[in-house]
């Protein structure tokens, strides 16, 4: 059996770990993993069952319910199906971002996870971004990164990110939201967001996706000569 790959990409919302670490796999083979997504669709089958994301009894009830499986269509986009349904697009919004987050939270939710996430990087080559990866999810990658911009930078790309889906949304409201994500991220009391102490960190706040896009894969041709 060929070696497997694993690279652990980290770092605050908007930061561009999604966009990245897509285009990375594609061009390495490896299979793109995107972890917030897994965490939006648990939060998405709660609010569907009227569960809020602080209802920890809710959640402990009904999180058995939970069938989740990743697919990935011809350009290696991941589709998130839900006991059944494709939802890829109904999680991506601004409401299921921070009910994401405050979903996360939950040690109950994180460790009905955390196999799902390890499983897949133990079968394939995979990038795979999040919140914890390095850290907890994946603390023995082969290549960890932490990717970062100031959050004005980021909320800024978010902004116009929902733009282009026909989103009517305020930048005030984008920047506020995401300074709130922000905040329950690296002050949750499980899991929090953190850089890895053997993670290089890329700030990708005065570049442009083509440039951080080359900087990442230079940070893994440098470590383990894929690229």
């Amino acid at each position: 059996m060929s070696k497997v790959y694993s690279i652990a990409i980290d770092g605050p919302a908007g930061a561009g770990k999604s966009t990245m670490a897509k285009a990375v796999a594609k061009e390495l083979g490896f299979v793109y993993v995107d972890t917030g997504a897994i965490y939006r669709t648990v939060g998405y089958h709660m609010d569907l069952m009227g569960i809020g994301p602080k209802d920890i009894d809710g959640i402990n009830r009904l999180i058995d319910d939970v069938n989740l499986k990743l697919t990935y269509d011809e350009d290696g986009l991941q589709h998130m199906i839900l006991n059944g349904a494709d939802v890829t697009d109904e999680i991506r919004t601004p409401k299921m971002s921070k009910i994401a987050s405050e979903v996360s939270k939950h040690k109950v939710v994180r460790d009905f996870l955390l196999d799902t996430q390890r499983n897949v990087a133990k079968e394939h080559s995979v990038i795979m971004d999040g919140r914890d990866i390095g850290t907890v999810v994946l603390p023995d990658a082969d290549v960890k990164i932490f990717l970062t911009a100031s959050v004005e930078v980021r909320a800024q790309r978010r902004y116009k990110e929902l733009l282009e889906k026909g989103q009517k949304v305020q930048y005030a409201d984008v920047l506020r939201d995401m300074e709130e994500r922000d905040y329950q991220d690296t002050h949750r009391a499980i899991a929090p967001l953190k850089c890895a102490s053997d993670a290089i960190c890329l700030d990708t706040g005065d570049m442009d996706l083509e440039q951080s896009i080359e900087a990442m894969k230079k940070i893994i041709k440098d470590r383990i000569g894929v690229c």
